[in-house]
């Protein structure tokens, strides 16, 4: 579990590049600076890991592009103590993101394998999420609703109602929409039954499945 002066070395260009791309959240900047992403990946890939890449992580998923982690995350507008329900864990990496921004994070991950490897992990890293849970991201985790924002790290043919439904008024809903490619789609809550829609762009998402458990 070492992270090196070259590491962090390796993150600060990472964050220039991010800069270069557009992102502008100070927070989100920050939090990319401090955690140590090889620790995430497979150690095949450590040398990479700084590269704005996405990589395999097992179980047939991906850590994603750490463009794609900064994006989503400066679409949430997170402040101090905001809950957050984050609908694929994953390797752990946008949690610890959520984590270092000063949301509380509820998440939810669906592949057992994952879940353990990461449930492992952050703890060893300093990072303690509210709530990780092994389970179906469709339905999200209505018993701690609602949230001030979700957001879902993989690929959607709809939003599921659910996460709709456990979404705060004046809430942000940020999930990539569609099949081979999709659209980064953010929702903001108006009221009880009113969404604003914004679509942001084109991302590659891994799937997200339902009750395959």
């Amino acid at each position: 579990m070492k992270d090196t002066a070259k590491h962090q070395g390796l993150r600060n260009q990472l964050v220039s590049v991010l800069q270069e791309k557009g992102i502008t959240d100070k927070n989100v900047l920050e939090a990319i600076k401090k955690i140590p992403r090889h620790l995430f990946l497979n150690s095949s890939f450590e040398n990479y890991a700084y590269q704005d890449k996405a990589f395999p992580i097992g179980a047939g998923q991906t850590i994603s592009q750490p463009y794609t982690v900064a994006f989503q995350s400066q679409l949430l507008e997170i402040e101090k103590d905001h809950k957050v329900l984050e609908i694929g864990t994953g390797s752990g990496y946008q949690t610890a993101v959520l984590y270092m921004m000063g949301a509380k994070v509820y998440s939810v991950e669906r592949q057992n394998e994952l879940f353990k490897q990461t449930s492992a992990l952050l703890p060893k890293l300093g990072i303690r999420p509210k709530h990780l849970t092994f389970g179906d991201g469709y339905k999200g985790l209505p018993g701690f609703a609602p949230f001030d924002s979700i957001i879902v790290t993989a690929g959607a043919p709809f939003i599921p109602q659910p996460l709709m439904a456990q979404l705060k008024i004046g809430g942000r809903l940020v999930i990539p929409l569609g099949d081979d490619v999709q659209i980064m789609t953010l929702l903001i809550r108006k009221n009880e039954t009113q969404f604003e829609k914004h679509e942001l762009g084109e991302f590659r998402f891994v799937p997200l499945l339902e009750d395959k458990n």
